[in-house]
């Protein structure tokens, strides 16, 4: 069982990792990433890929999460605030009052998580999504359906923003994913695998798609979408639509996507 330590102070040093919670989300934390709320806890707790480093939780809060304390390591600290206290250190009312700092453990580069994947693999790569919103959503998506892991190009923003690990409810922390330095899709042939982009004025309707033997599921940012010289080299796909809009948000658009190939027959 993990210690349980008091904080009454908001200036104490132990808890100087927590200070200033949104202005810090926007310089990084050298390595480590902020997760929020009982149900973003409770998946770090059980991940393989992620780590707990400490948590800080509103006293009132502590009983009620016994038996998920009772589960973390016995060198992860564990910090009771007042109310009050945790407030000023976070710097704003975190009316959640869970808290807890984590870190990835050793994550693989983009060549070897794709190497490990074999034949029935399904990928998302996403370029340019720079929303975390959306982030957070498409990562919830691939993990509802089966995604056994996220390419993102060097334009996307951090899966591990606390915004975007909290929109997909813990999915960052249990998905593989990695950043490839270089063309996406060039990275993805090297593995095998064949690239579906989508785009409203692609040649095949989702419908009629049947999954490749290792199939990526390419998307871009909303507004600009994908480059015609990256359309140009993938498999194009379309969503049909009403008519007069064509217009998805980009994690919808990945979740009908992911859903449909989750449960599509293997291409002969």
């Amino acid at each position: 069982m993990p210690e349980i330590i008091l904080i009454d102070d908001p200036a104490d040093p132990r808890v100087a990792a927590y200070r200033d919670v949104r202005e810090r989300d926007l310089v990084g934390r050298e390595g480590l990433f902020v997760a929020e709320g009982e149900v973003v806890l409770n998946v770090l707790a059980r991940s393989t890929l992620c780590e707990p480093a400490s948590l800080m939780i509103a006293r009132k809060r502590v009983a009620g999460l016994a038996d998920l304390i009772a589960r973390l390591p016995e060198d992860v600290p564990v910090y009771s605030a007042s109310q009050e206290a945790m407030d000023a250190v976070v710097g704003f009312h975190i009316h959640r009052g869970i808290l807890a700092l984590g870190r990835r453990r050793a994550p693989a580069s983009a060549a070897d998580m794709l190497a490990g994947l074999g034949e029935g693999a399904l990928v998302l790569a996403l370029s340019g999504i720079a929303n975390h919103d959306n982030m957070g959503g498409l990562f919830r998506n691939a993990a509802a359906f089966g995604v056994d892991a996220v390419l993102l190009d060097t334009d996307c923003c951090d899966p591990l923003y606390r915004k975007a690990i909290r929109v997909s409810v813990g999915a960052v922390l249990v998905t593989p994913f990695a950043t490839a330095q270089g063309d996406l899709l060039e990275v993805l042939t090297a593995a095998g695998f064949e690239t579906v982009a989508l785009s409203p004025g692609g040649a095949t309707r989702l419908v009629d798609l049947k999954r490749p033997s290792k199939a990526a599921v390419l998307l871009g940012a909303e507004g600009p979408g994908l480059a015609a010289s990256v359309l140009a080299r993938a498999t194009t796909v379309a969503i049909p639509m009403a008519t007069g809009f064509d217009s998805l948000n980009v994690a919808t658009t990945g979740g009908i996507v992911l859903h449909h190939l989750a449960f599509a027959a293997l291409r002969d």
